[in-house]
């Protein structure tokens, strides 16, 4: 009794003035415009066979905002009233995972839906770290604590799909009207529980045109560095977001407004101030906005790659200048600049990877006599790299020529490749000379013999 007590005190305190249990305004389908064959079939299905089982289960969050703004969902959300360990009864192709969250991934054919259970508001006994981040909380409550508990009005709307209906607990659907991102209850104390969403809220207002309300803009600039107590791997989670948004320019432009960028990638900003390497960044981010708008497929590799590549470039041109060897000094300043960046961003091992590859055959593009350049087409990473190349003529950074006579080379006959080669001397590499084989009777004088001549005998 007492612990219920003190977790209505302090919800009131969470809210500031909004109250924990708002009555939901429910909007018909004239209204939000949602159409049930709008939804997935696995979401669809995954809230009916809730329903049967006796639950409450609801669409909700990212896909009911974006459903409502026009915009197709690249996934769903479910919450429901049924515990975890209750949907995994229901669901044969389903588990739990998680640890900060439990939530249940649902297998519904190609589908993967995101279960998760109606929370609480936090209390007294909610685990958080020293700045106020919540680090594990698994309490569960009603669907009026769950809207309280989400981040932002749009983000806090259900969508029943077999009654067609919206709950909307904080004007959520009045907000995505107007173009307003709101946050629920007081924007410093929902920060400090989790700094990502200062990083949300740049996302969304980038993806949806919104205008921040200046509640939520005002103490991001203050807060910004809350967001250096993120793991390295939920923090490369949301910055994947981000710059795959299919609005990454303008979200990396919102960033360096707001001066969350020196917490993301610590040398954006760096970059973004130097004009040659600010063009390289944009063309990338706008290149990578084209593909994904057009459906297209992305490499993260490539994209962070192209992020990092001008810091690459000046640590590398710092070694040789020191004395060190150009492709022993290249992979050294490859390794400065990723260990730099993993002390933020949990970059995995094969996005590493990748990004080597395509950063250590920049080089090579300059070898244009001999062997190497059929050997550098035949390499896996080939075309990346090419459009890694591309990049950098588009940029000024290497002639256009450059890139064209790969392009051709590529795809040229080998009689046609034969005739593009360019002589080394011209190549930028110098001659090597050829070693002439020393006869015997060369041996015999260097070891300090007589040349002897015919069958005559010593």
């Amino acid at each position: 009794m007492i612990r219920k007590i003190l977790r209505r005190a302090i919800t009131k305190v969470f809210l500031r003035g909004e109250p924990a249990r708002r009555k939901a305004e429910t909007i018909p389908a004239s209204r939000h415009g949602i159409r049930r064959e709008q939804v997935s079939a696995g979401a669809r299905r995954t809230c009916e066979a809730l329903q049967k089982g006796g639950f409450k289960a609801y669409v909700v969050g990212g896909a009911v905002r974006d459903l409502i703004a026009g915009i197709p969902p690249k996934d769903y959300d479910i919450a429901t009233d049924a515990t975890p360990d209750q949907v995994r009864g229901l669901f044969r192709r389903s588990r739990i995972i998680g640890r900060r969250f439990q939530i249940v991934h649902v297998m519904q054919g190609a589908e993967t839906l995101e279960v998760s259970t109606f929370r609480a508001a936090h209390d007294a006994d909610t685990l958080k770290d020293e700045h106020g981040r919540v680090l594990r909380d698994n309490v569960w409550g009603s669907i009026e604590e769950d809207a309280a508990r989400r981040d932002f009005t749009m983000n806090a709307l259900y969508y029943d799909p077999t009654e067609e209906l919206v709950l909307d607990f904080h004007r959520g659907v009045e907000d995505i009207q107007k173009k307003t991102l709101r946050m629920i209850g007081d924007p410093r104390a929902r920060y400090r529980e989790d700094p990502v969403r200062m990083l949300r809220a740049v996302r969304l207002s980038a993806k949806l045109g919104l205008r921040l309300d200046p509640k939520v803009q005002a103490p991001i600039r203050d807060m910004a560095d809350l967001i250096e107590n993120v793991p390295a791997a939920r923090l490369f989670d949301e910055m994947l977001k981000l710059l795959f948004s299919g609005h990454a320019v303008e979200c990396v432009k919102r960033l360096r407004d707001e001066g969350l960028h020196h917490g993301l990638l610590p040398m954006l900003d760096v970059i973004l101030e130097q004009p040659l390497g600010e063009k390289f960044v944009m063309l990338s981010l706008a290149n990578t906005d084209a593909r994904i708008r057009a459906d297209k497929s992305v490499s993260p590799g490539f994209l962070f790659a192209t992020l990092l590549w001008h810091e690459v470039l000046a640590s590398w041109e710092k070694r040789k200048q020191a004395g060190e060897l150009a492709m022993p000094a290249m992979f050294a300043a490859m390794d400065e600049v990723l260990d730099q960046q993993a002390e933020k961003l949990a970059i995995t091992k094969r996005i590493a990877a990748d990004i080597k590859d395509i950063w250590s055959l920049q080089p090579r593009f300059d070898k244009r006599s001999g062997r190497m350049p059929a050997r550098l087409v035949e390499q896996p990473r080939f075309r990346a790299a090419w459009d890694f190349l591309v990049l950098r003529t588009a940029s000024g950074e290497a002639p256009t020529e450059l890139a064209d006579w790969w392009d051709e080379f590529a795809h040229a006959s080998h009689e046609r490749r034969e005739a593009m080669l360019v002589p080394a001397d011209k190549d930028g590499a110098p001659k090597k000379r050829r070693r002439r084989s020393r006869s015997r009777s060369d041996k015999a004088e260097s070891n300090g013999e007589t040349k002897v001549s015919g069958g005559d005998t010593p």
